[in-house]
């Protein structure tokens, strides 16, 4: 089953419908619904026809929404001003549930069921290397918006996947900068046991060290957890003077607002590589004082980054939290890419993206040759009350360029 939006003029009402694969009109219920977004008029040039296999239920179901809202977003503004060189955008949403094996599975669907070259929104970093070794015999090209594990861009690197996003050691090399000028000594990590955990987790540790600092513990904790008092007690018995959190997703949120249901905050700074809106927003007032890379801000003084947030804004009505930002950066990185290939043929985007650079929400941002890992600036921010909304936001405090905190090239460490 799929279900295909018409995207209308203006002075017209969005209209859904939802067919089978026979063109009967049906019911919405079921699982595994992939969606299509195109215009209703005619096309003169083929379409740009993106595949999203992302997280719609399961852990990463609160990203996966995300990044389905930008990508819609994207689709509407770019489609009412001509489409990228005069082509309409398409998306095709897959519902992966954050499983490997799933996310395998329906990329395939896509592809080659589709013919869908174009794919993007992957949340996870055990699915992104799940189907990055398929890429080149599919003939397609994979934009990584999400996925944090360094080793994406390093052993496991492949031509035809690109990363568009901050990767989890560049994150982690910025707090690890910021710490070095702090006398705290004493350092506890928690992270989530997965690909992208794991990595930070060893990378953080292995920074830190090299600044003459102290880890006092570690522990890794499964997707999907919902209790994290054990993990609590430990860090508490640890005495650390600073939390490393690695966390994302529903995770991070349970995680956080047990840690200040502990009064955790009183005893130690913690401090989180992923300080997005999604997990902080539930913590209310009790979460001002929180530290962590901001990945993508909503108050970065940036041209690209103004026009994003007041399109953003008039359509949602709220601010666009961190994978809003990240997937309106890849996307604009592919867009820019069909342009100059002008051509929507894989091969021949992929080309154009290498070493490709443009102003995106983050300033300016390249996808470096050697590796196809974005270069743009890590934020440093602290979660303050603001009057921009009801709920604190991430007020950055310190920005550090790419080249202080990106590996060289095909490494993920330092």
């Amino acid at each position: 089953m799929y279900m295909t939006n018409i995207a209308l003029p203006r002075n017209h009402k969005e209209h859904t419908m939802v067919i089978d694969r026979r063109g009967f009109l049906v019911g919405a219920a079921g699982a595994g619904l992939a969606a299509t977004f195109q215009p209703a008029w005619a096309q003169t040039k083929e379409a740009v026809r993106i595949g999203v296999p992302t997280g719609i239920t399961g852990n990463w179901s609160a990203l996966g929404s995300q990044i389905q809202r930008t990508c819609r977003l994207f689709a509407k503004t770019v489609n009412a001003k001509g489409g990228i060189d005069g082509r309409q955008v398409e998306f095709f949403f897959e519902d992966t549930q954050g499983d490997p094996a799933a996310c395998v599975r329906k990329t395939s669907e896509l592809i080659e069921g589709r013919g869908v070259k174009l794919i993007t929104g992957v949340i996870s970093s055990g699915e992104s290397l799940a189907i990055m070794p398929r890429l080149a015999d599919w003939n397609a090209l994979y934009l990584a918006g999400i996925s944090g594990v360094g080793s994406l861009t390093a052993q496991h690197f492949v031509p035809n996947a690109f990363r568009t996003c901050t990767s989890g050691p560049m994150r982690a090399r910025a707090i690890s900068l910021w710490f070095a000028k702090s006398p705290k000594m004493k350092f506890f990590t928690i992270a989530q046991d997965y690909a992208w955990g794991k990595n930070s987790l060893s990378t953080f540790e292995q920074l830190i060290g090299g600044l003459g600092k102290q880890a006092v513990g570690s522990v890794l904790t499964p997707l999907g957890t919902k209790d994290y008092s054990s993990y609590i007690a430990r860090i508490r018995q640890a005495k650390p003077e600073v939390l490393y959190v690695a966390m994302s997703g529903d995770d991070a949120t349970a995680f956080l607002k047990q840690a200040g249901q502990y009064r955790l905050g009183e005893q130690m700074q913690i401090v989180t590589e992923v300080l997005d809106l999604l997990n902080t927003r539930p913590l209310g007032d009790a979460g001002v004082g929180l530290y962590g890379v901001s990945q993508y801000n909503y108050a970065f003084d940036a041209p690209a980054n103004k026009e994003f947030v007041r399109i953003f804004r008039a359509e949602y009505g709220e601010i666009p939290d961190t994978w809003d930002g990240e997937a309106w950066q890849g996307l604009s990185l592919l867009a820019e890419g069909v342009r100059r290939a002008k051509s929507v043929d894989a091969m021949a985007v992929r080309k154009a993206l290498v070493d490709l650079e443009i102003e995106s929400v983050k300033g300016r941002v390249k996808l470096r040759g050697c590796d196809q890992q974005g270069e743009q600036s890590v934020f440093i921010a602290r979660l303050e009350k603001s009057a921009d909304a009801s709920y604190p936001l991430p007020k950055i405090i310190e920005t550090f360029s790419s080249d202080a905190v990106i590996p060289a090239c095909r490494k993920d460490t330092f």
